[in-house]
């Protein structure tokens, strides 16, 4: 049976590593081969921009941080999940292009077409099977990553003021709106075994639409 990519998306404390581990344990106990990764970072290179995006109190141009990111993403596909998709992985990914769009092109207000084309660029064209999109309220996404305040997180980007990730939110629901094809859209603060559940039936629906190899 042909791969699937799935993408993870959200805001701060949306919750996408606990539901990628449950999805991950349930395609394993069906007998599937699972990768799963993330972004920025999955790789050295990668370990690298993160640490200059994220763990740096120095300003970064907005420009700067999308080609960052771009470069990271392009390094982690040929790398990683090409190759992967390839030997016949299912690959699941916190973040993708779609982090770049949000966080980028609306939380940063660069052009969202411009940054999408950027990410369309430096992956080849390879877009997610289906992104799994858990919505929060930025207020109560951040308090949820930590019981901090937005202003003491532990990242560059969650330091950002609440204004920017509300920006980063409406990104997201853009894409979904436009991209309905590809986009699981989910109240992330619904029970985590509900949402599991749910995202385990959406990917059995993906696999039973898959052509055979």
């Amino acid at each position: 049976m042909p791969a699937l990519f799935i993408a993870f998306e959200g805001g701060e404390g949306s919750g996408k590593s606990t539901q990628i581990v449950r999805l991950r344990d349930d395609l394993l106990a069906q007998g599937h081969r699972v990768f799963a990764t993330h972004e920025p970072g999955a790789t050295p290179v990668g370990k690298a921009i993160r640490s200059l995006l994220l763990d740096t109190h120095e300003p970064i141009t907005p420009r700067s941080e999308a080609l960052l990111f771009a470069a990271d993403r392009a390094h982690h596909v040929q790398t990683e999940i090409r190759p992967k998709l390839a030997e016949g992985y299912h690959v699941l990914c916190d973040r993708y292009i779609d982090s770049s769009i949000a966080y980028q092109g609306t939380g940063r207000t660069l052009s969202m077409d411009e940054v999408e084309q950027l990410s369309d660029w430096a992956t080849g064209g390879l877009l997610p099977d289906l992104t799994v999109l858990l919505d929060i309220a930025p207020e109560r996404g951040l308090a949820r990553a930590g019981g901090r305040s937005w202003l003491s997180g532990r990242d560059r980007l969650e330091r950002e003021p609440l204004a920017f990730h509300e920006r980063v939110r409406q990104g997201y629901l853009s894409l979904a709106r436009r991209h309905p094809e590809r986009y699981l859209v989910l109240d992330a603060g619904r029970p985590v075994d509900e949402l599991a559940a749910e995202i385990a039936a959406a990917v059995r629906a993906r696999l039973a639409e898959q052509p055979p190899p």
